[in-house]
């Protein structure tokens, strides 16, 4: 009999528990022609005797299950005491195998419906007296007046799975997909599946849950792909179908509870992989291009073919895109974010779209720029870019400047015209002409990838909140196109109540950002409270002055501000604040050094 060296396991998928039906996950032609035989015996609901999560890492009271009954009523039913008793004899069962007690005892412990299918097949040949037709059929003999525990025994090894079933399901396979699968692995021994089962989730589920972030991507991943695709990535496809089909949907795909019984479910040719010679020299040349170990599993859910691989061909296909992308180190982070670059479509299309940007003159630096940022460009055909890249030239972007533009925001590439379109229709309804639409474009081209509801009307709700004109919006877009796309809680309100704090009132900066709207973009800390400071303490001027002149702050504090005051105050010289910075070196010079070159003395502070 082997040892307990299969324990303690990681964390594993909580086991469910509900007695609806399950759908079989994956296809059933890839199963053995020649199934293990199991009779067809109907399913009765049996109490579990605290049933604990297998591979489960220990937290707070885990006691063996062996001492479950220790915790159970003094008065049990007679029911209770048949699934302590069909427990043990799944335990004893396994352990013929050479699985360690302790393994035995939590894998019976979490096959509930695994163990309801024995009992219920020993109870109905005890109802109709059947175990003498068992002995005439050719199987082992069993008295009738045998213990109830050695007929669960016996029921168990009549299945012909070897105890896979059981261990299956107490990983959180439903009994119906525990069964197919078990029929594909028969030829596995039970000890090797559970340590090989222990080293894969080690390997590849070792990361906390996402909080749904891989279905997100896996949505994302689905929506923009708009060209044929191979084998792989359609295998992929019809993965995440299932899941969305189940409850919870793809929210559910980064949950390390569910995540391994889907692939487990999908893909039951994992468990037949070998660790030390497949899963292991995969996992360590993903890590050694850049995947982290715990983002490992984005990369296996999102495209689980590539798993089954040779570790030969993921270098090679890395390798090509390398050297097509011009990639080095970033590769394991663009990896990681569409896994899917390793397939042979989307290489394949990468080629045609750098070709389609190349006739459209576009940098390849920018496009390597915008892959890098949304890779899923890649999936992207070119007739639908395109489309996008004719909307930017009818604004005037096109070529370098398109360039700027998708390496700043590329998943504008992405969106609708009819989206782009609307956007720029509220854009001029606000006021703006479609020439400064275009500057804007390649100013903050991010501002055409928000929502018109929930990011820009809530920024100009803020704007006339504050007591700027709607009059006045084109010029405040026009200096400062980021206003749109600054957080109004995290950026704009607490400027305002900063200036506010100062003294100046809300019409004052009304006025301010009317004529400098760069005003609210400024940090805090490092722009606006040294430059008050300065301003106030040293000049010893009012806080009114910036009202009249808020472009003010937007010149450097060391590199001209306390320069050219130290000037004027030197030669007793009275002046406003856009004369002392408004002009440029020359004429700030002849103005107020009555000569055609500047030079500024050192700051007291510095002599």
């Amino acid at each position: 009999m082997f040892s307990s060296k299969f324990l303690p396991f990681p964390s594993n998928p909580t086991l469910p528990f509900s007695p609806s039906p399950h759908t079989h996950l994956f296809n059933p032609t890839l199963l053995p022609q020649s199934p293990i035989p199991s009779p067809n015996i109907p399913s009765k609901s049996v109490r579990l005797l605290h049933p604990k999560p297998l591979l489960s890492s220990p937290s707070g009271d885990q006691s063996n299950p062996a001492s479950a009954p220790a915790s159970l009523p003094k008065n049990q039913s007679s029911e209770t005491q048949e699934t302590q008793e069909a427990q043990e004899a799944i335990s004893e069962f396994l352990q013929q195998f050479g699985v360690s007690a302790a393994d035995s005892d939590l894998i019976s412990s979490n096959s509930p419906r695994y163990l309801a299918m024995l009992v219920d097949g020993v109870k109905e040949l005890d109802e109709l007296s059947l175990w003498d037709s068992w002995k005439s059929e050719g199987k082992e003999s069993v008295a009738g007046d045998v213990g109830f525990k050695k007929k669960v025994f016996y029921m168990a090894k009549e299945k012909g799975d070897n105890g896979k079933v059981a261990f299956l399901e107490s990983v959180g396979l439903s009994l119906s997909s525990a069964m197919n699968v078990a029929r594909y692995l028969s030829a596995e021994t039970l000890p090797c599946l559970i340590h090989r089962v222990k080293c894969m989730k080690e390997m590849l589920f070792c990361g906390s849950n996402d909080g749904g972030l891989i279905g997100k991507n896996a949505r994302r991943m689905m929506m923009f792909l708009s060209i044929t695709i191979d084998e792989e990535v359609q295998q992929t496809l019809s993965f995440f179908e299932k899941i969305a089909a189940r409850r919870g949907g793809l929210e559910t795909l980064g949950s390390n509870n569910a995540s391994f019984q889907y692939l487990i479910e999908s893909f039951p040719r994992l468990l037949l992989l070998s660790v030390e010679s497949h899963m292991k020299p995969m996992v360590e040349f993903l890590e050694n291009i850049g995947v982290p170990r715990e983002r490992m599993i984005n990369v296996i859910l999102l495209f689980p073919p590539i798993i089954f691989c040779n570790i030969e061909v993921i270098k090679r296909r890395v390798l090509a895109f390398k050297e097509v992308a011009a990639m080095d180190k970033d590769v394991g982070k663009v990896l990681v974010k569409y896994p899917w670059i390793l397939s042979t479509s989307i290489q394949d299309n990468y080629k045609v779209v750098l070709s389609f940007f190349n006739l459209e003159k576009v940098p390849t630096v920018s496009v390597h720029r915008a892959i890098k940022s949304w890779p899923h460009l890649l999936g992207c055909s070119t007739s639908k870019l395109k489309l996008m890249v004719e909307q930017f030239e009818e604004l005037g972007v096109r070529n370098k400047k398109l360039g700027l533009v998708i390496a700043k925001s590329p998943q504008l590439l992405l969106r609708k015209p009819r989206e782009l379109l609307q956007v720029i229709s509220y854009l001029e309804h606000l006021g703006l002409d479609k020439e400064t639409i275009g500057r804007i474009i390649g100013r903050c081209p991010e501002i055409f990838a928000t929502s018109i509801e929930k990011t820009l009307k809530r920024k100009i709700e803020f704007l006339t909140g504050i007591g700027v004109l709607r009059a006045h919006l084109p010029r405040v877009i026009k200096k400062y196109p980021e206003v749109l796309v600054s957080d109004v809680d995290r950026t704009l309100l607490p400027r305002m109540t900063y200036l506010m704090t100062l003294g100046l009132t809300g019409k004052d900066i009304a006025f301010m950002v009317r004529r400098f709207s760069p005003l609210l973009g400024y940090s805090i800390e490092e722009v606006l409270r040294p430059k008050v400071e300065f301003l106030v303490n040293t000049m010893e001027r009012p806080i009114t002055d910036v009202v009249d002149y808020p472009r003010y702050f937007s010149y450097s504090l060391e590199k001209k501000i306390k320069p050219r005051f130290w000037v004027l105050r030197g030669r007793n010289v009275e002046c406003s604040l856009m004369d002392m910075l408004g002009k440029n070196d020359e004429e700030f010079a002849v103005e107020y050094l009555e000569a055609g070159s500047m030079h500024i003395p050192p700051s007291p502070a510095h002599q």
